[in-house]
């Protein structure tokens, strides 16, 4: 029996031992075997799978277009099935009602915006510059694009625009720290100002080459600026018609002002593209993924940029430190826009300033456009529901187009959603759906003949300096004080003196010295009659039929100062004619 076991475990240890020797020799054939591929094979391999990965990585498209046979996708409309503005101006509208194919070799989301930044094929030209000046003291630069179609499809330049011009305008507001040098922006403007459009970019503070003026600075729902700017060209204009365009966070902002406005507003028509709708839900997303890290990283570092042309004064309002540190868009939020605009948190900031809560309030048509492959603003942020109960809106989604990029054509030479812009507003202005506004007196109106916005002339902005003239001399000066350490931004005031020809005839000579007058009683009888006499007249010209509510008015307001003349003019005479009586006496 023992020997039996023996026997045994001798067997299974041979066995054993056998079979190791055996996987020995499996592993060296194999080790074997695969020196025997060539190199170039391995490399191929890696390189492959490399492709995979990357492809994966940056959203590529392109089997997807080559199974499809370059065909494109089609565009999505989301709207109010008893939408007058569908049934009477988009569904006229053939862009969008087709199919949009992203150009072969940027099939990607990501090489798209990439593309956008940093090559853009912009077409060149020149602007014309407009300072603005602002009721908080701010400083924005309006730039002018004034175009028209003579003979030949052959694009022209103008110089100025008459008061009773009647050419649209359309009111173009840019991303973040972008301004009208944008490749994007100067798309939009050339090809509507080619239909025989004005274009006007209103660049927010602190950019296109102007500095700040003031302690407000811009930021995604800052919606005055926009409310100014529109105003006043509704004002300076009345019989051109006005239109909005905004981008990214301009989308933001002018969806958010038209919410505020409702149909207060001035403006006919709107188009918002790629707006970040919800910023609450786009911080989230920003920082989910690596590849949107990068894009958060990067925004921010223009930010950072466009405090660093600020320093002074976000040295000042904000915490500078902060600012320098920040590694994302919330960091310099917390350190910089909450402290600037007096927010308690970034979530507090992020939730008041996304328009997704004012679309429902939109009042006039509005055109939005997203791509649901947008790698900066978030397909979950659009408000589906909100855009679809709304009459006057309709949402236009693609499967592919980045951010603000929809290049198409095999030389990428042009963009989608420009085309489909220009198209809608188009047929917009021949139909009966444009917005009116309708005629209400506002308290805010000023009637004041010293106006704070410029009135000047427009000057040609070159490539290396912009360059502005202002037609109001105090206006002038604060410009040339601010710039004058900053050459690049604006010419002294015998170079723009030299380039507008004359000055405004309306405007005082400010090179003498301004020292308060004394307040003696003249002085101030004369500036009180003065300020009626400006409030009658302007009641006078805002209502003539009733001469006699403006009779009863002026009595009632003169009153005062009538009466204390007469009680001063008499009570002299009688303390006269009782010191004559005592000295008879």
């Amino acid at each position: 029996m023992l020997a039996v076991l023996l026997s045994m475990s001798f067997s299974e240890e041979s066995s054993s031992s056998s079979s190791s020797s055996l996987n020995g020799d499996a592993y060296a054939l194999l080790f074997n075997a695969l020196r025997l591929i060539p190199i170039s094979h391995y490399l191929l391999a890696l390189s492959l799978l490399f492709v995979i990965v990357i492809y994966n990585f940056l959203e590529f498209h392109f089997v997807e277009d080559l199974f499809s046979g370059f065909r494109g996708s089609p565009v999505r409309l989301t709207f109010n099935s008893s939408s007058p503005i569908y049934d009477g101006v988009v569904s006229k509208c053939k862009i969008v009602h087709g199919r949009y194919l992203v150009t072969p070799w940027l099939s990607s989301p990501h090489i798209q915006t990439a593309f956008l930044h940093f090559f853009g094929r912009p077409p060149c030209f020149s602007y014309r510059r407009q300072l603005f000046r602002l009721s908080d003291g701010g400083m924005i630069a309006l730039d002018w694009l004034m175009g028209s179609t003579g003979p030949g499809d052959v694009f022209h330049a103008n110089n100025f625009i008459s008061k009773d011009d009647t050419t649209p305008i359309a009111i173009v507001i840019p991303g973040l720290t972008s301004d009208s040098a944008a490749s994007y922006i100067r798309h939009l403007v050339f090809n509507t100002a080619k239909r025989g459009w004005n274009v006007v970019v209103s660049n927010h503070r602190g950019l296109g080459g102007v500095s700040i003026t003031s302690d407000c600075f811009y930021n995604a729902g800052w919606t005055e600026d926009a409310r100014e700017v529109i105003d006043y060209l509704h004002h300076e204009y009345p019989k051109a018609p006005l239109f909005a365009i905004g981008t990214s966070i301009g989308a933001n902002i002018l969806v958010k002002y038209l919410g505020e406005e409702g149909e207060k507003t001035p403006v006919a028509g709107a188009a918002a593209i790629c707006p970040p709708w919800d910023l609450l839900i786009g911080d989230r997303f920003i920082g989910r993924r690596l590849i949107q890290k990068l894009y958060d990283r990067a925004l921010t570092i223009g930010l950072q940029d466009y405090a660093q042309l600020h320093e002074p004064r976000y040295s000042r309002l904000a915490n500078w430190e902060g600012i320098k540190k920040s590694r994302s868009i919330r960091d310099f939020d917390n350190h910089a826009t909450c402290l600037v605009g007096k927010f308690e948190t970034v979530d507090t900031y992020y939730r008041n300033c996304s328009s997704s809560t004012y679309v429902g309030n939109v009042s006039i048509p509005l055109l939005c456009i997203s791509s649901l492959d947008d790698p900066v603003c978030t397909v979950e942020a659009i408000p589906w529901d909100e855009c679809r109960a709304n009459k006057n809106v309709v949402l236009a989604t693609t499967w592919h187009g980045g951010h603000l990029a929809f290049f198409e054509g095999i030389t990428a030479a042009g963009m989608w959603w420009v085309r489909a812009v220009n198209e809608y507003l188009g047929v917009l202005h021949s139909s009966p759906y444009m917005h009116v506004r309708k005629k209400v007196q506002e308290p805010g109106l000023h009637l004041s003949t010293e106006s704070s916005i410029d009135q000047g002339p427009y000057l040609n902005v070159s490539e290396d300096g912009m360059v502005a003239a202002v037609g109001n001399e105090q206006t002038r000066n604060s410009i040339v004080g601010d710039h004058q350490t900053n050459s690049e931004m604006v010419l002294d005031t015998e170079q723009d003196e030299q380039l507008t020809g004359a000055k405004s005839d309306a405007v005082p000579n400010t090179d003498r010295t301004c020292e308060p007058p004394a307040n003696t009683p003249d002085t101030e009888l004369r500036n009180l009659t003065a300020s009626v006499t400006s409030c009658l007249n302007q009641l006078s010209q805002r209502n003539k039929r009733s001469m006699w509510l403006l009779a009863y008015v002026a009595i009632i307001t003169t009153w005062p100062l009538v009466g204390s003349a007469l009680r001063f003019i008499f009570g002299k005479k009688r303390k006269n004619v009782l010191s004559a009586t005592l000295t008879k006496r």
